[in-house]
């Protein structure tokens, strides 16, 4: 295993370090990748070797990729963990934020694929981990951007296990659920931006607020959990092609799969408590 390579994007923080950190204690060559190296100083202590890369930028995923072929030969492992959470309605979201959510969470994992593929089909072997979300099966008010990203990515991975699979490369789908990383606080600030006078300040209190409260973080899931799915994902002879992991994950995939779609809305609503704009 020592000799096997892998590539972790959004390693800085939250689940791509701890995924970082996983896949080295099991005796790959680790590669975390983040657009600060300064963030990755723990990391590199550890002995993952830092690269700077930021997916929306070509000539950094490609320098990347090269980078580690020229040092190592191969890339076994791509873990596509970089992406964001970008809330707020869809009438008063500028479409350049919306944008920019895509380019992180769907096209800047699309293309380091691309890049990675030649690589891993030359070698008849691979895996690509794609890190969706919980979010990627079911949906929340005020998330419509980021959800699209997310149930963009589970069809993309789909369809490229079918693709891909002839070349001995297989595709696995990492699902977290609640998970105590910067995404809340992320979120919420995106969300507290849009300011009182918004159409739907009553919902954007609401859900700033559910993101942000004391309760929210104490039901959330380390990134550790989440890491070592990743690490199943990357080492099982046969993996499953899915892994719903961390606080919620399981329980609300299932209910938005047995529910009628109005009977899953008046959940929702009542969970994040009043939503009346």
């Amino acid at each position: 295993m020592s000799s096997k390579v892998a590539l972790v994007t959004g390693a800085s923080s939250g689940i791509g370090e701890a995924a970082a950190l996983e896949l080295h204690a099991r005796g790959f060559t680790v590669y975390g990748a983040a657009r600060r190296v300064e963030r990755m100083s723990g990391l590199a202590e550890r002995g993952v070797r830092t690269i700077a890369m930021d997916v929306t930028d070509e000539d950094s995923m490609r320098a990347g990729v090269d980078r580690i072929v020229a040092e190592t030969g191969r890339i076994d492992v791509l873990v596509n963990n970089a992406g964001y959470g970008s809330y707020g309605p869809v009438e008063e979201v500028a479409l350049e934020e919306a944008r920019h959510q895509f380019e992180v969470n769907v096209f800047g994992a699309a293309r380091l694929t691309q890049l990675v593929l030649p690589h891993m089909r030359s070698r008849r072997h691979g895996r690509i981990i794609n890190i969706t979300s919980m979010g990627g099966k079911i949906h929340t008010p005020l998330g419509a951007w980021y959800h699209g990203t997310k149930f963009a990515l589970e069809g993309f991975s789909d369809s490229l296990r079918m693709e891909v699979r002839p070349f001995g490369v297989d595709v696995v789908i990492v699902e977290p659920g609640a998970i105590r990383t910067e995404w809340s606080s992320i979120a919420a600030g995106k969300l507290r931006k849009l300011g009182e006078d918004s159409a739907y300040a009553g919902q954007i209190a609401s859900m700033a607020g559910t993101l942000e409260s004391d309760s929210n973080a104490r039901r959330s899931s380390s990134p550790s959990v989440v890491a070592r799915a990743i690490g199943r994902a990357a080492t099982s002879r046969r993996p499953r092609t899915r892994y719903a992991v961390g606080m919620g994950a399981k329980p609300l995939i299932m209910v938005r799969r047995i529910l009628p779609d109005r009977a899953y809305d008046a959940l929702v609503a009542r969970a994040m408590g009043s939503l009346g704009a």
